[in-house]
């Protein structure tokens, strides 16, 4: 196709900046149609970012016969069904992280993208950053030697929003986000390292309620293994105070150590026998516009995206592991 064109389903907060301007921003991709449930919503959001249409029902959006692609940007909740309506009308989809409430949800979206030939591409765009190709391309260049471990730490302090019951977000409600803020955040982290060191084959852990401040998880550990064979430690907490901050990675190999953050962009440090080396990056100004890119390209023949629904439900299956021991 020529022109590759959207339609958004959940057109809220997130649309905004980091991906709805990038369909309309990049060349040979328009934005169409968006869809809220609040139809004066949906039709400020239409006219401040040139859409054509607007609608409060999913539906009409599915049938739109102008949309080539939907986004589905709502709660996880509905990812599932409305991914599966969109294939099954015979639009490709592009799905938010994480890509359903489990991975049994994300089995039954693949099937279905084979089953109608629909591509199904998940919201993973850390891949497509600048940022974290730089720090693949220092791991493929033996820059580390031969990768032994990798360590994530992510600490922060409860929100003011988690204090008060009555002004909780969906985030923490597992009948909307499939778990805590955990199915929000580890997603990001989880794809990151599949993208760096390969596949997760093997996960065990804990979780915990530490905080009391609401019903999912706020606490979790997790031992994995990779494909590979470097072996993977992780500790998330958010109830944590709020000196003890922390979004750090540091991979270990035979021969140096490389540590980034996953959603602060602070300067990668490469420490080997050479020296202390810093590398820093720009973030693009939305932030998925890279990855949005890659799907543009790949629906108009010209080259592939880097996250398609298998790669896209490893998360899933990771979070899985966790939230579901007793």
């Amino acid at each position: 196709m020529e022109t590759v064109r959207w339609g958004i389903i959940g057109a809220g907060d997130v649309c905004e900046v980091k991906s709805g301007p990038a369909f309309y921003k990049i060349e040979h991709s328009e934005l169409i149609a968006v869809m809220r449930r609040n139809i004066v919503k949906a039709a400020d959001f239409a006219k401040r970012h040139g859409a054509k249409r607007w609608y409060d029902d999913a539906e009409a959006l599915l049938t739109d016969s102008e949309v080539d692609i939907v986004y589905v940007a709502t709660p996880p909740q509905a990812h599932a069904e409305y991914a599966i309506r969109a294939m099954r009308a015979g639009k490709a989809v592009y799905v938010e992280k994480p890509m359903a409430m489990n991975y049994t949800e994300c089995q039954t979206m693949i099937a279905v993208s084979e089953e109608t030939h629909m591509p199904l591409f998940v919201a993973h765009y850390r891949r497509s950053l600048p940022y974290f190709i730089k720090i693949k391309s220092l791991l493929d260049a033996g820059r580390l030697g031969k990768i032994i471990s990798v360590l994530v730490r992510q600490f922060r302090a409860p929100m003011v929003v988690d204090l008060n019951p009555g002004e909780h977000t969906w985030r923490v409600d597992p009948t909307v986000s499939g778990g805590g803020y955990l199915f929000d955040l580890a997603p990001h982290t989880v794809d990151i390292l599949d993208f760096l060191l390969g596949r997760i084959i093997q996960v065990q852990g804990f979780k915990a309620n530490r905080g009391g401040f609401y019903n999912a998880e706020d606490s979790v550990t997790a031992t994995f293994t990779f494909e590979s064979g470097v072996l993977g430690n992780a500790l998330w907490s958010f109830v944590s105070a709020p000196v003890a901050d922390s979004d750090r990675v540091e991979i270990v190999g035979t021969e140096g150590t490389l540590t980034f953050s996953v959603f602060g962009f602070t300067p990668i440090v490469l420490e080997n026998g050479q020296g202390s080396h810093l590398f820093t990056t720009e973030q693009p100004q939305h932030i998925q516009l890279p990855f949005i890119q890659t799907i543009v390209n790949e629906l108009r023949g010209v080259g592939n995206a880097p996250c398609h629904g298998e790669i896209g439900s490893r998360p899933n299956w990771f979070m899985d592991q966790l939230v579901c021991i007793d």
